[in-house]
Parts: C-alpha cells; structure tokens; sequence
C-alpha cells in the first residue's frame, strides 16, 4: 500500500519521502528514500523531516514492541524456559500528531473488531486530518478495501479495488479534503 501511495502521490505532482524498515518492496525511483530499521529509527527519522513537510501519511504499522534485551549472539538450548520480555515501542504518527504545526496527517488502522469505533479512536488518541481504515485481508494482497474517515469521525470515502485504484482515491480526497482546503 505505501508503494502505490507513493505512486499516486508522485502523479499527483507531489515531492514523496518514504520512511521505509527492511521490506522487499520498489518503490518508486522519483521518490526520497530513507532506510531504517527500528520503530525508533523510524521515529528520529520522521521527526527529522516532519518539520520540512506538507503532511504524512503512516501507512504501515511499524513494531508495536521489542525485546527489553536482544542478545548479542545465539541463545542456547538450556532445557529450560526462555523468557521473553517486551516492551512497547513509540508511536510515529501519534508522536508526530503531537507535534504538527501546519502539517495534516493521515493514518491507518487495520482493525479486526469494532473497526469504525476502533478507527476513530485512533484518529482522535493521534491527531489526524484523515483515518484510513482496512483489515487484515489486504495484507500481501494486491486489493484493498478502505473507508476514509475524517477528523470529525465521518466516512468521507469508501473505496476498493486493486491497491493502486485505492492510492489514487487516498490521494484524492487527501488533495482535496487537505491541501486543497489549506491553500485556499
């Protein structure tokens, strides 16, 4: 889904930065590409440009933990138990929520239960513009099926198909519901 954001916001015109961990994904050659590897990697590497642009759209859900400890080499075999201890990791586009000034922000719930309630709890608990919600179906699949929610709780867009069609109608309604709106 990133990728073919990414897509469609370049037709549409726009200068695209991709914040991007370790995925065997192409993205395309025009955009910016910033590799990282943690959840707060991903973190540092978001508040460092946030301030430079427009608006962001948290596409995909980074780790929501890690281990306390990770171990330098193999863990050998003891017999025993091995307990794993984990702890959460920070949350980019509710800590960039927190910090936006000028900027709109776009983020996605993947919901299994309770999916509009759900959705618009995030929206609001990370200050976003927009909400994008989907479930689990479209992953490693090459369709989607969203609703696109608005920072007042309403669906502004109910759109599916393969996950191009669905990035360009994102893109749409972001075009027009923020950028569009902030330029007039």
């Amino acid at each position: 889904m990133g990728q073919a954001l990414a897509e469609a916001a370049l037709a549409g015109g726009n200068e695209v930065t991709i914040v991007s961990g370790p995925v065997e994904v192409e993205y395309p050659c025009a955009a910016k590409r910033i590799d990282v590897v943690s959840t707060e990697d991903m973190l540092e590497a978001c508040l460092n440009i946030f301030p430079h642009c427009d608006g962001m759209i948290g596409a995909a859900a980074p780790c929501d933990y890690r281990p306390v400890k990770v171990a330098a080499g193999k863990i050998n075999k003891t017999g025993g138990l091995l307990r794993l201890h984990l702890i959460e990791t920070p949350d980019v586009v509710a800590t960039l929520g927190c910090v936006k000034a000028r900027q709109w922000l776009v983020g996605f719930a993947l919901e299994t239960e309770d999916h509009r309630l759900r959705a618009i709890t995030k929206l609001e608990r990370k200050s976003c513009d927009l909400m994008v919600l989907n479930g689990p179906e479209a992953m490693n699949s090459p369709d989607n099926r969203v609703e696109v929610i608005s920072a007042e709780g309403n669906v502004v867009g109910q759109i599916h198909g393969s996950k191009e069609a669905v990035a360009t109608g994102i893109i749409e309604i972001i075009q027009a519901r923020l950028i569009n709106s902030s330029s007039s």
